[in-house]
């Protein structure tokens, strides 16, 4: 069997990455693409063994790289932003075919941000400092000591991008890295690694190992000598992750589920509102920040709604790679039953589709964008998550009644409110329970801000300072006044 697969004419090694050499396993699994089912190849199926080899290089490799000075790990950060730029259509062509999503979404946001990422945490890093301060005439020092070997885990639906929040600000503070992407999509990661290598990251600095959570992510987290985990993904696997890593304290950042709302207030501008509860359709709904509850101020619901169908099945669904579509397929043929059972679910219990509610005609893994109305607050369909690209409508009363629906939920990652009222603007966003709030836009981020979620959204803040304040041993050296000889 070959170790290699070819994707719209890229090739793509099917083996780990682990200490700077390419590694393969006894068994594989078979990645295939959303778009028709087709087998892309067959990657290599990582355990405990391989989790070992990753976790040792990653462990031999920290001291020097921990030693290297800011500076030099800056110039490598930026040399791998520039191997990005140079591999923006392979990058883009070969996840699209791998997870789905839009080519030209790609081509034009997703894989320039994967560059950004590596660039904003270099240059970060150059900036990183506290100003010493004093107590009682001794001087305190701040500083990010790299706290050492770090695992990955990341997500499917935006494989590359997300890998690289990570991966771009724990190389930065001098940790090594083990990055174990989702067995849904793990073709970019392979590709980085490659990446990665030309623009001279030292061996066993970043590790790339696939495979199944429950064989080798297990052994990853479990281990003694992994000194930080972040993961972004679903809450029963967060706990799973967290009962793994506890044995050994193992500091953790969770990224999790979202069941975000949208709040039109009926001083909002429609248009804009409308045309911000489409957007939620982005990624056919594989968004953890999709705000996927829309709230409307009930004088103004009939109005909205009506306008959002109108906008809604105006959108096109097809082949992601072509420039026209909208909507893309759901990753996998498991998710793609969760959206429809969970839709099925609504609909008998007396929920009412105003558009979809069933899987797109023509077959494959496509579910029609859909909208629901008539769902209580606590039914199913409005406190689960469904990550594909299905909506539910409610209305409220007053300002009050939108923020008691919107915070009833167990989860807490982001919220949006459109309203043309500044002082409201202010007044709900300060009881809005979310990590994120968007007043009158969507999906606008900045690496500069902490990014992270509330209640069941997750655990900790990264972004910014924030993420070398999760990767690093933040310490505080005091100094005593006068020189050096108080004793003589």
């Amino acid at each position: 069997m070959s170790d290699k697969l070819v994707v719209a004419g890229v090739s793509i090694d099917t083996r780990h990455w682990i200490g700077g050499e390419r590694v393969a396993s006894p068994t594989t699994f078979t990645d295939t693409s959303p778009i028709d089912g087709r087998t892309l190849g067959e990657i290599a199926r990582g355990g405990p063994a391989e989790a070992s080899a990753a976790v040792a290089a990653a462990q031999a490799a920290f001291p020097a790289w921990a030693a290297t000075s800011r500076t030099e790990r800056a110039r490598i950060l930026h040399a791998i932003a520039d191997g990005v730029e140079k591999r923006i259509e392979e990058l883009a062509i070969v996840e699209t075919n791998d997870n789905g999503a839009l080519l030209r979404s790609h081509r034009r946001g997703v894989m320039p941000r994967v560059a950004h990422n590596f660039r904003f945490f270099a240059d970060r890093l150059l900036k990183l400092d506290h100003e010493d301060f004093d107590t009682r005439g001794h001087t305190n020092h701040v500083s990010w000591d790299p706290a050492g070997p770090s695992v990955l885990i990341t997500p499917w639906n935006a494989p590359l991008m997300l890998a690289t929040w990570k991966v771009a600000p724990a190389l930065a503070a001098g940790n090594t890295v083990i990055l174990k992407p989702a067995e849904w999509s793990p073709l970019t990661a392979s590709l980085l690694a490659d990446i990665a290598a030309e623009a001279g990251l030292p061996a066993g600095v970043l590790n790339v190992v696939q495979g199944y959570g429950s064989e080798i992510g297990d052994a990853l987290t479990s281990h003694p000598d992994v000194r930080r985990i972040s993961f972004t993904g679903s809450v029963p696997t967060a706990r799973h992750i967290a009962a793994s890593a506890a044995a050994n304290l193992t500091p953790l950042s969770l990224e999790l589920g979202g069941k975000s709302p949208l709040l039109v207030f009926a001083d909002a501008d429609l248009e804009l509102a409308v045309d911000l509860a489409v957007e939620q359709y982005d990624n056919a709904g594989q968004v953890c920040l999709a705000a996927t509850r829309i709230l409307v101020e009930e004088s103004v619901a009939e109005e909205f709604t009506q306008r959002f169908i109108d906008r809604a099945t105006r959108l096109t669904q097809g082949d992601p790679r072509d420039e026209a579509t909208d909507l893309g397929p759901n990753i996998h043929p498991r998710q793609l039953e969760k959206i429809d059972g969970l839709v099925r679910r609504a609909l008998a219990t007396g929920a009412r589709a105003v558009i979809g509610g069933h899987r797109a005609d023509g077959g494959g893994q496509y579910y029609a964008p859909t909208l629901l109305t008539d769902v209580a607050q606590d039914s199913e369909i409005v406190q689960e998550e469904v990550f594909g690209p299905v909506l539910t409508l409610q209305t409220f009363a007053d300002e009050d009644e939108a923020v008691r629906l919107a915070n009833d939920t167990r989860f807490g990652l982001a919220a949006t409110l459109a309203t043309g009222d500044p002082e409201r603007a202010g007044r709900v966003t300060a009881r809005l329970v979310a990590g994120t709030v968007w007043v009158n836009c969507f999906f606008v981020r900045d690496l500069q801000a902490p990014f992270g979620g509330s209640r069941l959204s997750g655990v900790g803040r990264e972004g910014g300072t924030w993420s070398f304040d999760f990767y690093c041993d933040v310490k505080n050296t005091v100094t005593a006044p006068n020189g050096w000889n108080n004793h003589g």
